[in-house]
């Protein structure tokens, strides 16, 4: 289905129960709403309704030309206009990656919308900024953002040779078919640099000036994630005050919710379940 709003079309994935509640679910670069495929018939079997939209940029609809246009405050500003399109007061919230990054400042910025947080690989904003300025392996970590934010050199690089740069990227995701859902899409005009503007648009600033949550929140973080090391990851709990829990994953990459789609479903069903 589709959601006009703000002026955007927002491509959406919906199923579960239509009475159940709500889970907004956010994902990542370089991917879809299709990454939560394997996650959501937990969810659904459970009574939950779940909406994944493509988010800015992703969706063909949705792609703004201006890097600025791709600022944190804009993502998050879409979420709630999602929100508000779909007549949903509040949702729990999941995000991967980027997609977690804006459900941290969606839970921060507007509380009330939001009943419970599950922030998947990537811990709140503030936490990655104290990291990325404390910790030299956290900058060695994210050094391919240095390359992320070049225009025309990362598209260039990643795409050359059928996309043989995103393709190893995301080698960890699953099999190669597995791989294409995710690098085909991306190989369409304009997509790619649209998802890399969210990086170029990136400010360390306004990372780090992103609220405390006081939501509900469970934090999913993999030891083998090549991204984000353990002083981000235990970093977080500092920038929660509400009921806060991590989760630790041994042996899993950064894309939970292809590897571990259950156990990651678990986790997101004893957050909803713990509020009642």
């Amino acid at each position: 289905m589709h959601i006009d709003a703000r002026g955007l079309r927002f491509d959406i994935t919906t199923g579960g129960p239509e009475q159940g509640e709500p889970v907004l679910l956010l994902h990542g670069f370089p991917q879809h709403s299709g990454e939560w495929a394997d996650v959501t018939p937990t969810l659904h079997a459970a009574g939950l309704r779940t909406y994944a939209p493509d988010q800015r940029g992703y969706s063909p609809g949705a792609r703004p030309a201006a890097v600025e246009a791709y600022r944190l405050a804009e993502l998050v500003a879409d979420a709630v206009a999602v929100l508000d399109a779909l007549g949903v007061d509040a949702a729990h919230v999941v995000g991967h990656d980027w997609g977690a990054v804006v459900g941290w400042a969606l839970a921060a910025g507007h509380p009330d919308r939001v009943r419970t947080l599950t922030a998947v690989s990537v811990p709140h904003p503030a936490a990655m900024a104290y990291a990325l300025g404390k910790d030299r392996r956290q900058q060695v970590r994210s050094a391919y953002m240095l390359l992320f934010r070049r225009p025309g050199v990362a598209e260039k690089t990643l795409l050359a040779r059928d996309a043989s740069g995103l393709r190893r990227l995301l080698r960890s995701v699953g099999d190669a078919a597995r791989i294409s859902t995710y690098a085909e899409p991306m190989r369409q005009p304009g997509a790619l640099t649209a998802a890399l503007n969210w990086y170029r648009a990136m400010s360390r600033s306004e990372l780090a000036a992103t609220a405390p949550v006081t939501v509900p929140t469970s934090y999913v973080w993999s030891d083998r994630d090549v991204a984000i090391g353990r002083t981000a990851a235990e970093a977080c709990a500092g920038y929660v005050r509400g009921d806060y829990r991590f989760v630790e994953l041994s042996g899993v990459s950064h894309w939970i919710p292809d590897q571990v789609p259950t156990p990651l479903a678990e986790v997101i069903l004893a957050r909803a379940r713990a509020t009642g």
